[in-house]
C-alpha cells in the first residue's frame, strides 16, 4: 500500500479540479462502488457554479486537471481580494483530515462548550476506530440532541457528512430540526405529514426521495413502512442517527429491520437513548451489532471492552458532568407527594371496588371475561386517575359485554349487575368536585399559574379521558382563556404535536398548562419556561416516573425543579396502603436518580409494562414492594446487564474528565485559520467581489448589505441561489422570519444567543429573528462557491509578500479509497534564481495559518500593480509540484502507516470473530452476522490511503520596488 502510483496528478481526489461534460468542477469526494468510481462534485463554471452533481467514470469521462501544468495569472484586484477569496475558499472547503482528533467546528456553535459533551464527541470520531459509530447512553437530561449535533458538525467539516438521515419519534421532528439549525447552523427538511406531502407534490410517485434531499428528518413509524423499504435499500448515507433506540434492540420488529437496513447503508452510525438496554444481554448485544457486528462474539457474549469503546454512559450526578453542569442545571427539589383524602363520594367508589372487584368475598370477581386478575385493577388504575377515567372504562366494558365474547350469560349478567352499581357511586363524584382536581386548581394557582403570571406548569396524566376533562374543566377553574390549557396526546397529528410543544417554550405564547399523556415523556424539552411538573396519576412504572421527570429536570434548567404527585387517599385501609406503595414509587425514582441516574435496574424488567406486571403484584398483596425493587447497592453489585453498566460507567468506578491536549484550548483548534479573522468578514468580502454594490437593493443588483457592528449583525437579501439552499427549512420560519427575504445574521456567539432566547421570550415562534453566523451556514458555504469560480481553468493567483523569491504555495493531501481525507500538508517551494528552475527550497508549515504567516499573508496587502512576467513565473509551477510530491512521499509516511495499522488491526479482529463463528457455524443465526461482518471487512479495507494529490495555490513573488516582477 503506497500513495507513490506513477499517475498520481490524474488521480481522482477531493480538491483536485475535473472537466466534466465542458465544465469545471471541483471533487468533494470519491467513492468505489460495484458500478465503478463515482466521483461527487461542485460546479465551479459559470453555468454549473451552485450544482451538485456525482459522475460514474464509466458513463462520463472525468479529466483530472494536471496541477503541474496549472497557468500563473495575475490577480488586480484591490488588495488582492480576488486571490484572498479563492484561497480562503479552498481551505475552507478542504476536509479536515478523518483522524484530526482535535474539535474544529463543535464548540463554534450555540451550543455551550461543556466537557463531557466534548468527550462524547471524540470518542465518536477516535481513529481507532475507522468509522464513527456509538451509542449515546447519557441518562435523562445531559444534552443528547446537541452531542449528536457537535458529532454532525464535525463530520460535515470532515467531508463525511454529505448526506444525513436522522430517525425520531414524531413529536420531536421539529424540535431536533430547531436544534441543528439554530446551534450548528445544519438545514435538515423535515418530513413530517405536511412535508411528505410537498414531496409528493413535488416529486412523481417512482422518484425515491431520499435522492432528492441530502439531509432529512423522518419519524421511525413512517420509515419502517414498507413503501420506504425498496427505496432505502439503494440509498447509501454518509452518517444515520436513531433517537430513542433502545425500541430497536427486539430482532422480530420492523423497528430493528429498519434500523440493520440503514447500519449496512451507513459508514456513520449514532445511536442515542436514556435506557439503552432492557436487562437482557441478547438484545443488548443486538444494539451493539447494529454499531460494529465484530464487537459482540459469534456465540452472542458481551465484551466491556468493546461495549466500553462503543457506548457513551453518564448522568446527572456523575464527577464529569456534575463539575460542569453548575447553576445550568439546578438541582431537583425532593418529591413533593401529596396525599389528597378522598370526598365521600369518592370514599363510596373505592369502598366498592375493593370489595367487589379488588378483594371479592367467596363469590369472587364479578369479571365474566379472560384475565380475571387484570380487569378489577384497570378499574382501579382509572378511579385513581380521575371519575371521568373510570366512567370511560365502566362504559367501556359494558358496550363489549355479550357482544364481542362468549361466556355464561348468568355471569355476563351479574357482571353488569356489578358495573352499572359501580357507574351510579361513580356518577356521584362526577356530580360534585373531586378531590384531587380541586387540590390540582389550588396547587396550580400556588405555582403562580393565573391571568398575567408567566408561571408554567406541565401536568402528566395516563388516560386519555382524564386529559379531557381536565382540559375541559382548568381554564374556567383558573380564571384563563381556553387556549391557557393545551392538551397533547398520541391521537394528534405530528405537526400538531409539535405546535403545542414550540407554543409551550414561548414565552408570549398564551399557554400556561400543558395537560399532556406520556407521549411526552420521551425527547420533549419542557424545561425553557418550566420548573413545576405535576404527576395526576402516578405510573405505576420506575421508568416512565423518570421519563416524565427528565422533561424539566434537565440540562438548562435554571430554577430547581419541583416534582409533585398528587394521591388521592381514601379512607379504605388496603387503598390507602396503595397510594403509598405509589407514594414510594416516586421516592424510589429520586433516590436512583440521585445515586445511579438509571432507574430501570432497581426492578430490573426494563419496560414500562413489565414493571406495571409487578407493582400490580405488590398492589394486589402477592409481592413485597422492598422483594420488586432492589436497593441501588444491589444493583452496582449484581452480576445482570445493568451491573455491567454499573461498573463500566457509572460513579463509583468513572474517571476524571479528560483534560483537553496542551495544545488545544477547551473550544477546539481553528482548524480552518486562514485570511480572515472572523466568518462577517470573509462574507463581506466575498459580496464585494459578486456585486458592484452589495449595499444597493436586489432591483439595483445588489443584495441591500448591511452591518451593524455595535449590534452585531448583519443583513442581505438573499439571490435565488442562496435561497435554494435555504428552502428545507420550516415554511412557517422561512414566512414568518421572511428568512429569503431578508436574511438576518448574527456574528457574535454572544449574540446569536441572546437572540435565540429572545425567541422564546418576545415571539410566537422559537426560531430566532436572527441567526448565528458559524462556520458551517449555508451562506459562507454559498460565498464560498462563488469566490472558487473567480480562476479560470487550471489557473494559479500571482500575488506580492513578504518573500525574498518567488514562492509557490502548496497543497498536499493524502486520501483513502473512500476519497476521504487522511492527512493535509502546507508546503512552500521558494525558487532563489529564478533563471534556473531546477533549483528550489521546500518548507513544510504546521498549517495553513502558518504558511500564509511566511508569505506574509497571514493580513491584507496593498495591491500596487499586477504581477508581471507570468509565462516565467508559469514555468515554476511544475518543478514545485513535482519537488513537493517527492518530498511529500517521506512525509506522508508516518500518516501511511499510522492509517495502515488501524485497518490492519482492524481487519485482524474481524479474522478473529471469523475464526470463532467457524466453531459456531452450524447455527443458522451467525449467516446474517457474518454477511455482516464480510461487509465490514471491505469497508475496513476501503479506508487504507492509496492515492496523493498537490495542488498549487499561489503564486508569491518579493514585495519590493523596481523589481523584476
Amino acid at each position: 500500500m503506497t500513495a507513490t502510483m506513477p499517475d498520481v496528478r490524474e488521480a481522482l481526489a477531493p480538491g483536485s479540479v475535473v472537466v466534466v461534460r465542458d465544465e469545471e468542477w471541483l471533487v468533494l469526494s470519491t467513492e468505489e462502488t460495484a458500478d465503478g468510481t463515482v466521483v461527487h462534485v461542485q460546479g465551479l463554471g459559470e453555468l454549473v457554479r451552485d450544482t451538485s452533481a456525482s459522475f460514474y467514470t464509466r458513463l462520463d469521462e472525468v479529466k483530472p486537471l494536471d496541477p503541474a501544468q496549472a497557468k500563473v495569472v495575475a490577480d488586480s484586484s484591490p488588495r488582492y481580494r480576488t486571490a484572498r477569496l479563492w484561497l480562503e475558499s479552498t481551505i475552507r472547503k478542504t476536509a479536515v483530515p478523518v483522524g484530526e482528533r482535535s474539535l474544529s467546528v463543535a464548540a463554534r456553535g450555540l451550543a455551550d462548550a461543556l466537557s463531557y459533551q466534548q468527550s462524547a464527541v471524540r470518542k465518536a470520531l477516535d481513529p481507532e476506530n475507522l468509522r464513527p459509530r456509538i451509542l449515546l447512553a447519557d441518562a435523562v437530561g445531559l444534552g443528547k440532541t446537541l452531542e449528536i449535533g457537535m458529532i454532525l458538525a464535525e463530520l460535515v467539516r470532515r467531508g463525511r457528512g454529505d448526506r444525513i438521515l436522522i430517525v425520531t419519534p414524531r413529536h420531536v421532528l421539529e424540535q431536533m430540526q430547531h436544534e441543528l439549525w439554530t446551534r450548528f447552523a445544519l438545514p435538515f427538511v423535515r418530513l413530517d405529514s405536511a412535508g411528505i406531502q410537498r414531496v409528493r407534490q413535488k416529486l412523481p410517485a417512482t422518484r425515491n426521495p431520499f435522492t432528492y434531499y441530502k439531509r432529512a428528518i423522518i419519524s421511525i413509524d413512517t420509515l419502517k413502512s414498507d413503501r420506504y423499504v425498496a427505496s432505502l435499500r439503494k440509498q447509501r448515507w454518509d452518517a444515520v442517527v436513531i433517537d430513542e433506540s433502545h425500541n430497536l434492540a427486539n430482532a422480530t420488529t420492523l423497528n430493528n429491520r429498519l434500523a440493520r437496513l440503514l447500519a449496512r447503508n451507513t459508514e456513520a452510525l449514532i445511536l442515542a437513548s436514556a435506557t439503552p438496554h432492557n436487562g437482557r444481554a441478547e438484545s443488548f448485544a443486538e444494539l451493539i451489532r447494529l454499531l460494529d457486528p465484530s464487537a459482540v462474539k459469534p456465540d452472542g457474549e458481551l465484551v466491556p471492552d468493546e461495549v466500553r469503546r462503543l457506548v457513551v454512559r453518564r448522568h446527572r450526578h456523575s464527577p464529569e458532568v456534575a463539575q460542569v453542569v453548575g447553576a445550568d442545571w439546578a438541582e431537583r427539589q425532593e418529591p413533593h407527594n401529596v396525599l389528597v383524602p378522598a370526598t365521600a363520594a369518592e370514599n363510596a367508589v373505592a369502598q366498592e371496588l375493593e370489595q367487589t372487584w379488588l378483594w371479592p368475598g367467596k363469590g369472587g370477581s364479578p369479571y365474566s371475561g379472560q384475565n380475571a386478575s387484570l380487569f378489577p385493577w384497570t378499574l382501579a388504575k382509572a378511579f385513581l386517575s380521575s371519575p371521568a377515567a373510570l366512567k370511560e372504562t365502566i362504559e367501556g366494558r359494558l358496550s363489549r359485554l355479550g357482544k364481542d365474547e362468549k361466556g355464561d350469560p348468568g355471569r355476563q349478567a351479574r357482571e353488569r349487575q356489578a358495573l352499572e352499581r359501580l357507574a351510579a357511586l361513580n356518577k356521584r363524584t362526577l356530580q360534585q368536585p373531586s378531590a384531587k382536581y380541586t387540590r390540582l386548581v389550588a396547587h396550580l394557582k400556588q405555582c403562580g399559574v393565573g391571568r398575567g403570571s408567566p408561571a408554567r406548569v406541565v401536568v402528566f396524566a395516563e388516560r386519555l379521558e382524564t386529559l379531557r376533562w381536565l382540559h375541559r374543566n382548568l381554564p374556567n377553574d383558573l380564571g384563563l382563556p381556553a387556549e391557557a390549557v393545551q392538551i397533547m396526546h398520541g391521537g394528534l397529528a405530528d405537526d400538531e404535536q409539535q405546535r403545542i410543544v414550540e407554543a409551550f417554550k414561548q414565552e408570549q405564547a398564551t399557554v400556561r398548562v400543558l395537560v399532556t399523556g406520556d407521549v411526552a415523556s420521551e425527547g420533549v424539552n419542557l424545561h425553557v419556561q418550566c420548573h413545576e411538573l405535576v404527576h395526576y396519576d402516578i405510573p405505576w412504572s420506575l421508568i416512565r416516573i423518570e421519563q416524565r421527570n427528565g422533561r424539566i429536570d434537565r440540562y438548562g434548567q435554571k430554577h430547581p425543579p419541583r416534582v409533585t404527585a398528587l394521591l388521592l387517599d381514601p379512607t379504605s385501609q388496603r387503598f390507602a396502603g396503595d397510594v403509598r406503595i405509589l407514594a414510594k414509587l416516586v421516592e424510589k425514582e429520586d433516590e436512583a436518580h440521585s445515586a445511579l441516574g438509571d432507574v430501570a435496574s432497581l426492578m430490573g424488567r426494563y419496560d414500562v409494562k413489565g414493571e406495571e406486571d409487578e407493582i400490580r403484584d405488590v398492589l394486589a398483596g402477592k409481592k413485597q414492594l422492598d422483594d420488586v425493587v432492589r436497593p441501588v447497592a444491589a444493583v452496582a453489585a449484581g452480576n445482570d446487564v445493568a451491573a455491567m453498566f454499573a461498573q463500566l460507567f457509572d460513579a463509583p468506578s468513572e474517571q476524571p474528565a479528560a483534560e483537553p491536549a496542551d495544545d488545544q484550548p477547551e473550544g477546539g483548534l481553528d482548524l480552518d485559520s486562514g485570511l480572515y479573522d472572523d466568518d462577517v468578514s470573509y462574507l463581506e468580502d466575498a459580496l464585494q467581489e459578486a456585486f458592484i454594490d452589495p449595499t444597493a437593493p436586489p432591483s439595483r443588483g445588489g443584495v441591500g448589505w448591511r452591518r451593524d457592528k455595535a449590534f452585531g449583525t448583519v443583513e442581505l437579501s438573499p439571490p435565488p441561489d442562496l435561497v435554494q439552499r435555504l428552502e428545507v427549512l420550516p415554511q412557517t420560519y422561512l414566512a414568518e422570519r421572511k428568512v429569503t427575504e431578508r436574511l438576518v445574521l448574527a456574528t457574535t456567539q454572544a449574540r446569536g444567543k441572546e437572540r435565540l432566547a429572545a425567541a422564546r421570550r418576545e415571539d410566537k415562534i422559537s426560531w430566532p429573528d436572527a441567526h448565528y453566523l458559524s462556520p458551517l451556514h449555508p451562506v459562507l458555504d454559498w460565498a464560498a462557491d462563488r469566490a472558487l469560480a473567480a480562476l479560470g481553468r487550471n489557473e494559479v493567483f500571482a500575488v506580492r509578500g513578504t518573500v525574498d523569491a518567488p514562492t509557490v504555495l502548496l497543497l498536499g493531501t493524502l486520501t483513502n479509497r473512500r476519497g476521504q481525507v487522511v492527512s493535509t500538508a502546507w508546503l512552500t517551494a521558494e525558487f532563489p534564481t529564478p533563471e534556473n528552475p531546477s533549483f528550489r527550497l521546500i518548507s513544510p508549515h504546521e498549517s495553513a495559518r502558518a504558511a500564509l504567516r511566511a508569505l506574509g499573508w497571514d493580513a491584507a496587502r496593498n495591491n500596487p500593480t499586477p504581477v508581471a512576467d507570468l509565462e516565467a513565473l508559469s514555468q515554476l509551477v511544475a518543478p514545485a509540484v513535482h519537488e513537493a510530491e517527492s518530498h511529500l512521499l517521506n512525509i506522508f509516511k508516518a500518516a501511511e502507516r499510522d492509517a495502515a495499522q488501524r485497518v490492519e488491526d482492524w481487519t485482524r479482529r474481524l479474522d478473529l470473530w471469523d475464526a470463532d463463528a467457524d466453531v459456531l457455524i452450524q447455527r443458522s443465526d451467525l449467516k446474517q452476522r457474518r454477511t455482516s461482518v464480510e461487509q465490514e471487512k471491505a469497508l475496513v479495507q476501503a479506508m487504507a490511503p492509496d492515492r496523493q494529490l498537490v495542488r498549487p495555490l499561489l503564486m508569491v513573488v518579493p514585495d519590493t520596488e523596481g523589481g523584476k516582477w
